[in-house]
């Protein structure tokens, strides 16, 4: 815990064709209709293609910036460094940039029956927690893991995220993994001021009920839900409004010029009027997963979701 003792010391995330824009309704015209802060992943910039340090934090920031989006969301494993005085200057770079750093997206898994394994991701998650701290940023997206019976992941994705339990253990078992693995993060979770957001992300998290039955069972304040709406493969719809009324982020995925692994042809409209009927008033966190240029696609979906998502005051 060197980084909270010591420089800190003071806190003691069925395939379809591929998407087109939604036919949007208009927006109501009495009162006031404002539309949610909006705020786009570096992974947009990047989706794990080449060099990391061609897209570097601030070369996103930038581009983010310039785009006219509202904040920006790190993703922890495109980070160049996590040292005190890098984060820093990713946060000062962002505040002159007139950007928020509002979500931090970060990798951990603790669906495994070894107890070495669960106890090197909850100290890494509680790393991570501290990494969000030193950002100021709000909430972290949080992964079950997967079963790990499957590992090549373009295969993953041709079985639409589904994989066998590891041989002689049971679903319930994995529950029970994750649900302590996450109880043990959550006491430097609320003593950092950062919100756990649950993402549907497969492994347990594949399903709006694996994924609300862990956020339920912990049933803490600093616990919620992340919700990618590019990660449910089939009711995808009615999966998002059961987690709808636990989100504390919303990740919303487009796919012009085709997806990397699928796309999905979603109703942007009708995912903002789900957000909309539980007065959902947080970001909407771009990912762009497409194969179209990004300096192209990402202003594209900046507008499709401006057009999407919004409420009236």
């Amino acid at each position: 815990m060197a980084l909270l003792g010591g420089v800190l010391g003071g806190c003691n995330q069925q395939a379809s064709p591929i998407q087109e824009e939604s036919n949007s309704k208009p927006k109501p015209k009495s009162g006031s209709i404002r539309n949610n802060p909006m705020g786009v992943s570096s992974y947009s910039f990047w989706q794990f293609n080449g060099p990391k340090e061609a897209v570097n934090m601030e070369i996103c920031i930038e581009k983010a910036a310039a785009m006219g989006f509202d904040g920006i969301e790190l993703l922890l494993v495109q980070m160049s460094s996590e040292e005190h005085s890098h984060l820093q200057k990713i946060k000062k770079k962002a505040f002159h940039s007139g950007l928020d750093l509002y979500g931090f997206s970060t990798h951990q898994g603790f669906l495994r029956p070894d107890k070495e394994y669960r106890d090197d991701n909850i100290k890494k998650t509680i790393h991570q927690i501290e990494l969000a701290y030193a950002l100021g940023i709000p909430t972290m997206r949080l992964n079950t893991g997967r079963w790990g019976t499957i590992d090549n992941f373009d295969e993953l994705m041709a079985n639409k995220g589904i994989e066998p339990m590891i041989e002689g253990h049971t679903e319930d078992d994995g529950f029970k993994w994750v649900i302590d693995s996450i109880e043990q993060c959550l006491p430097t979770a609320e003593k950092c001021g950062v919100q756990l957001g649950l993402e549907n992300h497969w492994g347990l998290g594949r399903t709006a009920e694996g994924v609300k039955r862990i956020v339920d069972s912990i049933n803490s304040p600093w616990l919620a839900v992340t919700l990618d709406t590019g990660n449910f493969l089939e009711n995808s719809y009615e999966q998002m409004e059961l987690l709808a009324p636990q989100a504390v982020l919303v990740q919303a995925k487009t796919y012009y010029g085709g997806g990397k692994w699928y796309s999905l042809d979603l109703d942007y409209e009708r995912i903002g009027n789900i957000m909309r009927n539980v007065q959902y008033r947080g970001y909407i966190s771009l990912e762009f997963e497409g194969q179209e240029d990004p300096l192209e696609a990402i202003p594209k979906s900046l507008e499709l979701m401006r057009e999407s998502f919004y409420y009236q005051t």
